[in-house]
């Protein structure tokens, strides 16, 4: 039996939409959705210039959680999660998600769960960078 989740990683090396989709390709899906989160120049109204994220010790876990969920609908086939760490440039590849699944609409519905519970459930944290030298973290408590 192939596992379902297929890859799954918190890493400071760049990102690769290839590898992720390599990761969940299936004979069996339908539709497979892809999301990329990209470092944007702006935050607030103010001009970002570098962001950096750093990841609780647990992390992993806290992923596999998230995508274990996600997975509980039988007509997902695939999934994939990574999430880079360390300095980031504008225009990085921050995350990357995706599934596979037999349909569009489920492969569409599951990709979004699967940013939406990692962004509130894994702890990774932003610590953005402003061009008038001021910073902010986000999401950290």
């Amino acid at each position: 039996m192939v596992e379902t989740i297929r890859l799954l990683d918190i890493r400071e090396t760049a990102l690769s939409s290839d590898e992720v989709l390599a990761a969940i390709a299936d004979p069996s899906a339908g539709g497979t959705a892809l999301f990329i989160g990209t470092v944007r120049n702006h935050d607030h109204d103010q001009p970002v210039d570098e962001l950096r994220y750093e990841a609780h010790p647990e992390a992993l876990k806290h992923l596999r959680t998230v995508a274990e969920r996600v997975c509980e609908n039988p007509a997902v086939t695939a999934l994939a999660a990574v999430h880079r760490t360390g300095v980031l440039a504008i225009g990085d590849a921050a995350v990357i998600v995706a599934v596979a699944a037999a349909h569009r609409d489920v492969a569409f519905a599951a990709c979004r769960q699967l940013i939406d519970d990692l962004k509130a459930e894994v702890p990774i944290w932003k610590h953005q960078h402003f061009t008038d030298g001021t910073s902010e973290w986000v999401g950290a408590c």
